[in-house]
């Protein structure tokens, strides 16, 4: 077996150079702020003294939006379903819209049809 075959790294070892706050610099100054969602969990969130505080904020257990008033957390947002393109286009028209369109629609093929156009 040849000397030096081992697998670490050359140069390194576990706990050497400097490690913490004097290799990255000071961390900033910090102000801790609680947001309460309508589960009721507490979130303490931490950002710079200068930064903006945001009004409302994600709650990082359940997603639920939390804001500043403990008294008054938001609501859950309303979970819409899924629609389908159809039920969209049921929103925007009528029955007698969608029956004026068809025939519209037809009645262009068809002429279309007639002059040669479309073969099928």
């Amino acid at each position: 077996m040849a000397a030096g075959g081992g697998s670490a790294i050359r140069g390194s070892r576990v706990g050497a150079g400097p490690m913490g706050e004097a290799e990255r610099g000071e961390a900033a100054p910090r102000q801790r702020v609680v947001y309460f969602c309508a589960h009721r969990h507490q979130s303490e969130i931490a950002f710079a003294m200068d930064a903006v505080v945001p009004d409302s904020w994600d709650c990082p257990r359940c997603g639920l939006p939390a804001s500043l008033d403990s008294e008054n957390p938001p609501p859950p947002p309303k979970i819409e379903p899924y629609k389908t393109h159809l039920a969209y286009v049921k929103e925007r028209r009528s029955d007698a819209e969608a029956a004026e369109i068809l025939d519209e629609a037809l009645k262009t093929l068809r002429d279309r049809r007639k002059r040669g156009e479309i073969i099928f």
